[in-house]
């Protein structure tokens, strides 16, 4: 259950964001094993003056700059999979929106189980209860 935080400095054109979140949407699955039907993904576009880098606004400099914060369960990624991820995420960006700056992002954060849920229930509840259910049944 990622939640996926995207944001760049490129106009907001629908076609961009489609594609952005679902080129990411589709590392998560592929790279992370995550589930495709309760991946979120948020987009936001950051005025290239509202985004500086070593100062400078990429206004100025004439850059742009990408972001991604993957919000995962902590312990169900090893770190290859992460700097696989990682790489492979910055790779799709340029390919989306063209050449980044090196200062561009992306960030695999693990969140404990007991401090991460959706649909109302943590996601250290939601194992012990599939853990119970999958457990045998006294004889």
């Amino acid at each position: 259950m990622p939640f996926l935080d995207i944001r760049l400095t490129a106009p907001c054109l629908p076609e961009k964001v489609a594609e952005i979140a679902e080129r990411m949407t589709d590392l998560t699955v592929e790279m992370l094993g995550k589930r495709r039907e309760v991946t979120a993904v948020a987009v936001q576009c950051i005025a290239p003056g509202h985004w500086t880098i070593g100062g400078e606004s990429l206004n100025v400099s004439g850059r742009s700059s990408f972001f991604l914060e993957v919000n995962v369960t902590e312990g169900t990624n090893t770190p290859e999979q992460k700097a696989a991820f990682i790489a492979a995420a910055f790779a799709a960006a340029e390919t989306v929106l063209g050449r980044l700056d090196a200062a561009s992002y992306v960030i695999v954060r693990e969140v404990a189980a007991e401090a991460w849920g959706y649909q109302g229930q943590t996601q250290a509840t939601r194992a012990a209860r599939r853990f119970a259910c999958e457990a045998p049944f006294p004889a």
